[in-house]
């Protein structure tokens, strides 16, 4: 059965097999977690592998979802039902359309949660998460918010001279209501803050880094250069587009009438690189800052925050990274270990680090294994921070698990080694494994096993899918999922 010929345009779906009375949370949460996001389509009477099954009472089944939705969901969203006839079998199709009074509760169980979507699944909306549905909702953003700060106390004079620099004109007091520095109420917003010379808001920092080698642990030593970048924003951007220009290559050649100048990178580019970064980071994410590492062959941009919601039209060529933690998970059970633990980069893992770790997670339930939230252990891309943690962790915990499940090789190496220096042996005391077989899994010792993806697959298809795109053709998959496997080497110990 071709799903999409049910469900029309709609880019998210859940599935059901049939309508589950007394269940109805199992499916509720779907329709918040669709009005929540972009909107999305439930089937009732098909099964996961799309085997069109039908409902006995089609009729009777679109009344009950009617009424639950008005009496378990607040508000209550905007849905149609619709009945369609697969070879003599009655389905129901409800559609949810994307909410504009956010957010979306479901109400039971004694419960009011908000739903969103990750991947395929619809799961209890997070902090940050709920804070962006309560302002969507309000038609308000985070640079709109008044902040706790006086107007009267900041200056602005960076923002006043750039201002007279690019337009040639001042910048008038009844500027800063049009630009949102100040409500109609006089009150200092967000966007006032970040904008103020000392701007208040401390996790707006840029961190600067040009490290001595082609990684960050290279072994050639500390960082040649570093700069913690504070203030206004605009003041940030200014000093980090220099900084980059202070740690690049000067290049150049002689023409007949002028030097053509040949950085290492383009100051335009540059500036526009960190400029998104500085617009598009989520502000609301604490403890986490813009980091600008500059390496012997490239430099790198970290900005915290996601993709927009609602992005279109976005093409993307990634791993099955749930099916590696599944796999990866299940080998370690095969192997004896009960006691697994992942470890990964933030305290709420996001991007392909929350697929792993869901992959992870269902590897434990299906051989019966409880997933507890200190299985969990955050580390840091940060490397002092990460070293002390892994230490802490060597010193504290160690000892309740029988292995280590690491969401990148980078980090698992990391801990191969300062294990090391604790007297903890691998595999003898302690198994780990990562993910991505990469150069770090190769030069570990003991070798690494690890879940591999083919970097120069990724790169094909990638190229490929740009080069029908610049071609105006059509690309029949925008979202790739290349497959995983498993390499085996030497940091697993057999356990019974």
């Amino acid at each position: 059965m071709d799903i999409l010929y049910l469900i029309g345009e709609a880019t998210a779906y859940d599935k059901k097999q049939q309508l589950e009375v007394k269940r109805p949370k199992s499916w509720l949460k779907s329709v918040s977690a669709f009005a929540n996001g972009e909107g999305g389509t439930l089937v009732f009477g098909i099964s996961d592998d799309d085997h069109v099954i039908g409902l006995a009472d089609a009729e009777g089944d679109a009344e009950r979802i009617s009424e639950e939705i008005k009496t378990k969901l607040d508000p209550i969203p905007a849905v149609n039902l619709e009945f369609k006839e697969v070879g003599g079998k009655k389905l129901v199709l409800l559609h949810v359309y994307k909410g504009q009074e956010t957010p979306y509760y479901y109400i039971g169980d004694k419960q009011r949660l908000a739903f969103v979507r990750v991947g395929n699944e619809s799961v209890v909306a997070n902090r940050l998460q709920l804070k962006s549905l309560v302002m969507r909702g309000a038609g308000r953003s985070f640079d709109a918010i008044p902040s706790p700060y006086k107007f009267e106390d900041m200056s602005f004079s960076k923002l006043k001279s750039v201002h007279f620099k690019r337009l040639n004109q001042s910048f008038d007091d009844s500027d800063f209501v049009s630009w949102g520095i100040v409500d109609n109420d006089g009150k200092l917003t967000n966007a006032g803050a970040l904008l103020a010379d000392d701007s208040p808001i401390r996790h707006s920092r840029i961190f600067c880094t040009r490290w001595n080698g082609l990684d960050m642990t290279s072994g050639l030593g500390e960082a040649l250069d570093d700069a913690e970048l504070e203030g206004s924003v605009i003041s940030q951007l200014q000093d980090a587009v220099a900084f980059v220009r202070n740690n690049s290559h000067r290049r150049w050649w002689k023409e007949a009438e002028y030097r053509e100048e040949l950085p290492d990178y383009p100051e335009r580019a540059v500036t526009e690189v960190i400029c998104n970064a500085i617009i598009h980071r989520d502000y609301m994410e604490l403890g986490s800052e813009i980091h600008i590492d500059m390496y012997d062959d490239r430099m790198e941009v970290y900005s915290p925050g996601g993709m927009f919601d609602g992005v279109e039209d976005c093409y993307n060529v990634g791993l099955d990274d749930f099916g590696g933690g599944y796999r990866m998970t299940s080998y370690l059970i095969r192997q004896g270990h009960r006691h697994i633990a992942f470890l990964a980069d933030e305290k709420e893992p996001v991007g392909v680090d929350r697929e792993r770790l869901k992959g992870y997670q269902k590897a434990l339930e299906e051989n019966g294994i409880e997933f507890r939230e200190k299985d969990y252990i955050p580390l840091s891309f940060r490397k002092q921070t990460r070293h002390t943690r892994l230490w802490e962790f060597s010193q504290d915990r160690i000892s309740e698990y029988t292995a280590l499940f690491f969401a990148s090789d980078f980090y698992a190496s990391d801990a191969v080694n300062i294990f090391r220096t604790q007297g903890i042996r691998v595999p003898e005391d302690i198994s780990i494994v990562g993910f991505d077989d990469n150069v770090f899994a190769e030069h570990c010792r003991p070798m690494l096993t690890t879940v591999q993806q083919v970097v120069a697959d990724k790169a094909y298809y990638a190229f490929d899918m740009l080069h029908k795109l610049i071609k105006g053709e059509e690309c029949p998959e925008s979202n790739i999922h290349l497959p995983v496997k498993l390499v085996i080497r030497e940091s697993v110990k057999k356990l019974g």
